[in-house]
């Protein structure tokens, strides 16, 4: 019979549950100890290695900010010519919170995830409002501003302002779990968590930014992805786990992601005269508020993409088949059916081009005023000017 305030089994010095804690504080304890052997090599390996970007010759908070929401989802060497396209027109918070939204999307225009660039200028507005303009320099400030995610929120913590903050992303969960040689799901998102802890645990009081780009360099240019890591020229290769026990080709372990459903879709060129009709997508989901080519849901014939241009208002004298292509998002796949169509005459129905969002604009203002997303790169040629209007 048990005695209430007196010890059970579960709660004695050999109970299993205090070896089990025992166990996981002493593992976490060799864990700290290796990611700490990690700091010198790596910082010795970055300051003679480390990539020349153009957001880190002059790393104010600004800078850092932009460059990483650009390099969210997106290659490196494609966010350079847009950062500084970017940085041309809006070079500071306050002309970002001012933008015009068609002119920020415009600049944005081919980076895709277009969310980013609207959370951009809202968080500008906050910063504006909130901290006179300046970005605030701690993680937790950082945190509560749209867009800006425990990773960002490290990175400009740590490399504007200096902060012992981690920045753990894909990359440095990939370097983490090969160099432990850890099995766990780099996708459970708790995870992160744990290596944001560890890594602050080991990060240099004076260079914690230097560090932290030190490991991303490390994940893009030597511990790569997909099981073809550059181990030979790896500076931590001599306290690497998986390189001593060779598994670098099957860590890390990831979760598969959900399957993209596939959408059909027939898209439209249409010319008149010596414009092109474009629609402008409704302000919520998928590609909100862009501007792209008039479509439907579906994979049309010829005869019937020639009904669907008569109900949009237009008289066809032309139709042809251009490529099909396909666009894939996080979640969804389009596949899309293409047709140039040349008309000569308006049905009657002008109201549509202001009622259901339809306009009809010239190829320059097409490209210089309104972003029409990447899913239509493969058309983008014939939203130039032909020959005869040149």
């Amino acid at each position: 019979m048990s005695v209430r305030g007196v010890a059970g089994p579960a709660d004695t010095a050999g109970s299993p549950r205090k070896a089990k804690d025992a166990g996981a504080g002493q593992q976490e304890r060799e864990t700290i100890k290796r990611l700490r052997r990690m700091v010198g090599p790596l910082l010795t390996w970055y300051a003679a290695n480390k990539r020349n970007l153009p957001w880190r010759e002059e790393p104010e908070a600004y800078h850092v900010w932009i460059s990483e929401i650009m390099l969210q989802q997106t290659r490196v060497e494609a966010v350079k010519a847009y950062y500084t396209r970017f940085l041309k027109a809006l070079p500071d918070i306050p002309a970002l919170a001012k933008a015009e939204d068609d002119r920020l999307l415009k600049l944005w225009e081919g980076l895709g995830y277009y969310n980013r660039a609207r959370n951009l200028k809202r968080a500008a507005a906050v910063i504006e409002e909130k901290y006179g303009g300046r970005m605030p320099d701690t993680y937790e400030e950082l945190l509560k501003l749209p867009g800006i995610g425990a990773y960002t929120a490290g990175a400009v913590a740590s490399i504007a302002y200096g902060r012992k903050t981690a920045a753990v992303d894909g990359n440095v969960l990939r370097v983490l779990a090969r160099y432990l040689a850890d099995p766990a799901d780099i996708a459970n998102e708790a995870l992160k968590g744990t290596r944001k802890a560890q890594i602050e645990a080991v990060l240099p009081e004076d260079t914690p930014g230097a560090f932290n780009q030190a490991v991303m360099d490390l994940g893009a240019m030597i511990c790569l992805p997909n099981g073809a890591p550059k181990c030979a020229e790896c500076p931590l290769k001599r306290n690497c786990l998986a390189f001593r026990e060779g598994r670098t080709e099957e860590l890390p372990r990831k979760s598969s992601k959900q399957k993209r459903r596939i959408e059909k879709r027939t898209v439209f060129v249409i010319r008149y005269q010596d414009r092109i009709l474009l629609h402008r997508r409704p302000e919520k989901g998928l590609l909100a508020g862009l501007y792209e080519l008039p479509g439907t849901e579906g994979h049309l014939t010829k005869k019937k993409a020639l009904d669907h241009v008569g109900m949009l208002g237009f008289v066809p004298i032309h139709i042809e088949a251009l490529p099909d292509s396909r666009h894939i998002f996080s979640h969804v796949e389009w596949r899309m059916k293409a047709y140039l169509v040349r008309a000569d005459e308006l049905s009657g129905r002008t109201e549509l081009f202001t009622e259901d969002g339809y306009l009809l604009r010239t190829p320059d203002e097409i490209a210089g005023e309104y972003p029409i997303p990447s899913a239509f790169a493969a058309y983008g040629m014939y939203l130039k000017k032909t020959a005869g209007e040149r």
